[in-house]
């Protein structure tokens, strides 16, 4: 066939980079060529997010940009990822998408491909309810052969059913991935040059394998793949706080491989809004997690997801998260406020009466002392040494090196003699509210 260059953009989560790097491995294994950039390429793919309406219009601001290359060659646009039914009708109504791959076809992504180069719609498709890609090999290009750090899903889809999130309907009901699948495709990293992964799921402290006696829950996966990769960085997202066990924080305490670092989404600090959403904690419930947390790992950062703005949301609404991150100090988070998502409990079912102003009032106050705790929080590693898994130049100053420490906190210092996958010990000297800057401590 001769249109065969791919290029990827992502518009999402972690979890949409590590579909990206399935797809590439399916793709070349395949006979199709990853191009290194967007000019080179015949099918241009698009792997969407739908979890909140600002994802969405960029894709559709993308679409529009990619209509003039359209014209000017051949090429085929596809959308993957998370999408919703509302999103689909939009752009193929419009004709700016040839073909739409779900989260659960990505094996049959070459026929999608074949069938719209030849003008036809591929339609045989079959969504598999249980798939996990488990069995697929990450394969190294010549774009992230310098990459140290990858990603690895655990965990596919989600059964909470929180009222205001899509994935349980663009990613299915939860499954987990085979702990030998697991561990060998982390040794498989681990050989190709990689020094830390990342397991992903939209709770990973739902893991479960059964099979006849034997279960392995999360915590058992982490300490299996500890103890049979010791120089392996392993770190883990998204955890769902009503999830997390004693065991998983106690493995955590144990391993010096497993990196201190927790993010714990809680939403809100409000009692009446965590309930509307149908988190299945309370606000005391998430403080006791908290402290816990901070007993057992007493190194262990912390970070958030908080949403603001959501339906019913008042003023003591708000103020209850403000005195819950005041309580927690997290080291930093991820903010945004609420948007309707199309097929959800809360669309349908409830009303989004706060005024954008407010939202948008509400949200600068939560991002402003969230700024203010992550400066606290960054002063306490203040005259530390600090192992730091070196990952690439820095952005700012091509003479400092950059890399994370255990609590997932960017550190960068001046080079010297090492490269990047080395582990340097860093002596910190200076912070911002999100870096810390440090010399390499001999």
């Amino acid at each position: 066939m001769k249109y065969k260059n791919f290029y990827i953009e992502n518009y999402g989560c972690q979890m949409n980079i590590s579909d990206s790097d399935i797809i590439t491995s399916i793709l070349l294994n395949h006979g199709f060529i990853l191009s290194e950039n967007l000019d080179k390429a015949n099918i241009i793919l698009l792997n969407a997010c739908s979890i909140r309406e600002k994802a969405e219009l960029t894709l559709k601001k993308r679409l529009e940009q990619l209509k003039f290359l359209k014209k000017k060659k051949k090429i085929w646009i596809g959308i993957i990822g998370c999408f919703s039914k509302e999103i689909t009708k939009f752009f193929w109504n419009k004709k700016m998408v040839d073909f739409f791959i779900p989260p659960d076809s990505y094996r049959e992504i070459p026929n999608f491909i074949y069938y719209s180069i030849m003008g036809m719609q591929y339609l045989s498709y079959t969504k598999k309810k249980n798939e996990t890609y488990a069995d697929i090999s990450f394969v190294k290009t010549k774009q992230n052969n310098k990459k140290i750090t990858s990603f690895l899903s655990i965990t596919r889809g989600c059964n909470n059913m929180c009222t205001f999130c899509i994935v349980p309907f663009t990613r299915g009901r939860e499954r987990s991935s085979d702990p030998d699948s697991i561990i060998k495709e982390c040794k498989h990293l681990y050989q190709n040059g990689y020094k830390e992964v990342t397991l992903l799921g939209q709770n990973v402290d739902s893991y479960l394998w059964i099979e006849e006696k034997n279960i392995v829950d999360f915590s058992k996966l982490l300490d299996l793949l500890a103890k049979e990769i010791p120089m392996m960085r392993i770190r883990f997202s998204t955890s769902n706080p009503h999830d997390m066990s004693n065991k998983v924080l106690e493995v955590i305490s144990k391993h010096k491989n497993i990196c201190k670092h927790i993010h714990l989404p809680v939403q809100s600090g409000s009692n009446k809004i965590l309930k509307l959403m149908n988190r299945k904690y309370t606000r005391e419930e998430y403080l006791f997690l908290v402290k816990k947390i901070q007993s057992i790992i007493p190194e262990c950062s912390i970070s958030h997801d908080i949403m603001t703005g959501f339906c019913n949301e008042n003023e003591q609404d708000h103020q209850d998260t403000i005195n819950l991150m005041n309580e927690i100090k997290y080291n930093y988070g991820y903010m945004f406020s609420y948007s309707p998502r199309p097929g959800t409990y809360a669309y349908r079912k409830l009303k989004d009466n706060v005024p954008k102003h407010i939202k948008k009032k509400r949200l600068q106050e939560i991002i402003d002392l969230q700024r203010k705790h992550s400066f606290y929080r960054m002063q306490e590693h203040l005259g530390r040494v600090e192992e730091v898994l070196i990952e690439g130049e820095s952005k700012k100053n091509n003479q400092y090196w950059y890399g994370r420490n255990t609590q997932n906190l960017i550190v960068v210092f001046p080079k010297k003699f090492l490269n990047i996958g080395d582990y340097a010990h860093v002596k910190i000297k200076d912070t911002t509210s999100a870096t810390l800057i440090g010399e390499l401590f001999i």
